[in-house]
């Protein structure tokens, strides 16, 4: 049956309506507050952990650094190639200055300087008249000496002859004292023959000599090569010179002789060891920096020069279409000799200290081994090593000043040896 009384429903109603219900803003504050004291809560637990890790990083880093970082090489095998570069100059192969051996007027010059001559050529003449002078009075007076010398030749003659007659007189014929003096005659004559003759000799002499000089009014070259200089010219007054005869005439011309050209080099006394005849160089001409001229070793002086300590070396090189010149600068490039069984390190892995020169060694864990070494050859970034290394150690590349034997270091990852297997494969 259904309950149709309604008045038991309503006490439940206002029962439920008397009850009071909090607000949902509150609720919600309250939330938002716990929500904000956790994220704080794992802010400040967080950094504490940040600055921990922090710390941590730090006292490692110090601790690393602490322990001196390095660079490490191996020894190279073998000296092959290797070359030194100096500077030389470059001369004719034969070069002659040419003075004057007579005075005079320069008469007329036939090649100026770059021309191509030949042996014996004429490069020019001088016109002399005082010598001329003195060539013709010489002629002159050898001419009335040899005249001389026929009068006294004939006086000789009769004198001797004459003589000879007296000599070979049956006796009682002439008298002895007759006889004695035409000896006496013959021999005056003999000897005013022999002094005209002497006198005609010297005059020959200067007539020999004054010639000589005459030939010397034709200035011819000495030698096939190519005129350099031409210091005189058409009128010019010309003095005997080169000391000839205590001349001081200026240098008329210069002939350079350039099939084959020679090549000085001041090569320092530390590297003047492989220096011998037949090594081999390359030069270098600022005007011809695309082109490469073969040289060889022809000679040293076999003695190193106080004043630079060097040792002068001689090379030969043959002009290719005469491009080498006298007086040209070089740069020489010897290719030293090769010495298969020499070690070489780095220059910068030397260590200069007051027990000498000396490498720093990787000994076993890593361990500073300082060990002294004898140097060969200057290789110009490398050094050979004579004494004192073996092929198979590790060397410490650029060490610190610091650096102390039996010190602990770190070795660099990017220049640490790679395994055998990766360096068999590579």
């Amino acid at each position: 049956m259904l309950d149709t009384h309604p008045h038991h429903a309503q006490p439940a109603q206002e029962a439920d309506q008397g009850k009071i219900k909090p607000p949902p803003r509150a609720n919600r504050s309250r939330v938002i507050a716990g929500i904000a004291l956790l994220v704080a809560l794992g802010v400040a637990i967080s950094g504490i952990l940040i600055r921990r890790h922090q710390e941590s990083e730090v006292t490692q880093w110090t601790n690393e650094q602490a322990v001196t970082t390095v660079a490490i090489v191996k020894p190279k095998q073998g000296v092959t190639g290797q070359q030194i570069s100096l500077p030389g100059d470059i001369e004719a192969w034969y070069e002659a200055p040419i003075y004057a051996r007579v005075s005079g007027y320069l008469k007329a010059w036939y090649f100026d300087f770059g021309a191509h001559v030949q042996k014996g050529q004429l490069l020019a003449e001088i016109d002399a008249p005082d010598l001329d002078a003195q060539l013709a009075a010489a002629k002159a007076k050898f001419n009335s000496a040899e005249a001389l010398v026929n009068v006294r030749e004939a006086e000789r003659a009769f004198a001797e002859t004459t003589y000879t007659r007296w000599r070979e007189s049956p006796k009682g014929v002439v008298s002895e004292q007759e006889t004695e003096s035409k000896k006496a005659e013959f021999g005056s004559a003999d000897a005013r023959y022999k002094a005209a003759v002497a006198e005609a000799n010297v005059n020959k002499s200067e007539v020999d000599r004054l010639s000589a000089l005459e030939a010397f009014k034709r200035i011819v070259a000495p030698f096939d090569g190519i005129v350099t200089q031409r210091n005189t010219d058409v009128g010019a007054l010309i003095n005997a010179g080169s000391g000839v005869g205590g001349g001081t005439g200026p240098q008329l011309f210069k002939v350079a002789d350039v099939h084959e050209m020679r090549v000085f080099v001041q090569v320092p006394q530390e590297m003047s060891a492989g220096m011998r005849a037949g090594l081999t160089a390359q030069m270098i001409l600022p005007q011809y920096p695309d082109k490469t001229f073969e040289a060889t070793v022809a000679t040293t002086a076999e003695a190193i020069v106080k004043s630079s300590r060097t040792l002068l070396v001689e090379l030969h090189a043959k002009s290719a279409d005469n491009l080498l010149q006298p007086g040209t600068f070089a740069q020489v490039r010897f290719n030293l000799p090769d010495n298969p069984g020499a070690l070489r390190i780095p220059t910068s892995a030397l260590i200069f200290r007051e027990n000498g020169v000396q490498i720093a060694i990787l000994g076993p864990g890593d361990k500073v081994e300082l060990k002294s070494v004898t140097l060969g050859r200057n290789l110009g970034t490398e050094f050979e090593v004579l004494k004192g290394l073996a092929a198979n150690e590790t060397i410490i590349n650029s060490p610190p000043d610091s650096l102390s034997e039996g010190e602990v270091v770190r070795v660099a990852k990017d220049t640490q040896s790679p395994p055998a297997h990766e360096a068999e494969a590579k």
